[in-house]
């Protein structure tokens, strides 16, 4: 089967999955796992970092003139002749948009299968990993990815104690406006001993409160922008650092901007050094299979369980340069 994925959690399943030979074309932003770095590229972005506070500009810009964030090589792509394309319904943000893709498609001969992908929790995650194993006929490879990746999320869940009071988290998703995090990243700080005031979760239809075992069955909605003043007023006891698709070395520059500000300084956790930065650009933002890994860190960082935190993990502790 040939294979075009065009989003890094596609990229990143068909890698779990011993399939990334099946992948003939990619999103400029599959840069996981390495294999696929020799894939062509079908995608581009149509906005350039600068500042965070500029991206948004143009970003906000793009969205109110209807225009998309990205570029799809429609060319290319018929060259491919992909039998499986694999796209995404969730963030017109954060990758190409679904009808660019499905009017691509529909000009091939023969047209492939489309499959989109829409995660919003852990669970969607391994539904999605399914679904992929399913389309490649590796439906007994994917379930056996998918009771490995929950036996780690599961065993590292055994470290947070329910009975004590969760620590008020700040996870901001891009500093300048702020926007704390949303989706699958709120459940992961809630199940690994965080609240997320700014943005919590909700229990699903039918789960009762959706407390201590059930908590999958509460989930958040997008990532929403807030004010410093709400910020402030949260005096959150914990913060991470993790705008979307920047990595961590810019966002020691990011972290380093808000450090400057009085209404950041002022807040409990900058006062007691809790902040941790972590790179955007491969974790929590990406719902793939290394989510287990963001929450295994999650666990360790929150409750002081150092030896649950993957050596390789792109994180730092915040310390004011």
């Amino acid at each position: 089967m040939r294979v075009v994925s065009l989003i890094p959690l596609a990229t990143e399943i068909l890698g779990l999955l011993g399939a990334s030979s099946s992948l003939v074309g990619r999103s400029h932003q599959c840069d996981h796992p390495p294999e696929a770095a020799h894939t062509p590229i079908l995608t581009d972005q149509r906005t350039a970092y600068t500042s965070p506070s500029d991206v948004d500009r143009q970003v906000s810009r793009s969205v109110s003139l209807g225009q998309s964030l990205y570029h799809l090589d429609s060319d290319r792509l018929r060259t491919l002749a992909p039998d499986l394309v694999i796209t995404q319904a969730l963030c017109e943000v954060c990758s190409i948009d679904l009808d660019t893709v499905r009017s691509a498609v529909r000009e091939l001969d023969p047209e492939p299968v489309l499959l989109t992908l829409h995660p919003e929790s852990m669970e969607d995650l391994y539904d999605d990993i399914m679904r992929i194993g399913a389309a490649l006929g590796c439906e007994s490879r994917a379930q056996h990815e998918v009771v490995r990746l929950r036996e780690r999320f599961h065993e590292a869940a055994d470290y947070v104690n329910p009975y004590t009071e969760p620590v008020n988290t700040l996870f901001l998703e891009w500093t300048d406006p702020p926007f704390v995090g949303g989706h699958w990243t709120v459940q992961l700080l809630e199940r690994a001993g965080a609240s997320h005031p700014l943005n919590p979760t909700a229990p699903l239809p039918g789960a009762g409160s959706g407390a201590g075992a059930q908590g999958a069955h509460r989930i958040a909605g997008k990532s929403v922008r807030v004010t410093p003043d709400e910020i402030v007023d949260a005096a959150p006891q914990a913060i991470i650092i993790c705008p979307c698709g920047v990595p961590l070395d810019r966002v020691h520059d990011e972290a380093d901007a808000l450090a400057e500000l009085d209404w950041f300084r002022s807040l409990p956790a900058f006062d007691a050094g809790r902040i941790a930065l972590v790179d955007g650009n491969q974790m929590f933002n990406r719902p793939g299979p290394r989510l287990v890994d963001a929450f295994r860190w999650l666990v360790g960082w929150l409750n002081d369980v150092e030896h649950l935190m993957p050596e390789e993990f792109p994180w730092s502790p915040y310390e004011s340069r």
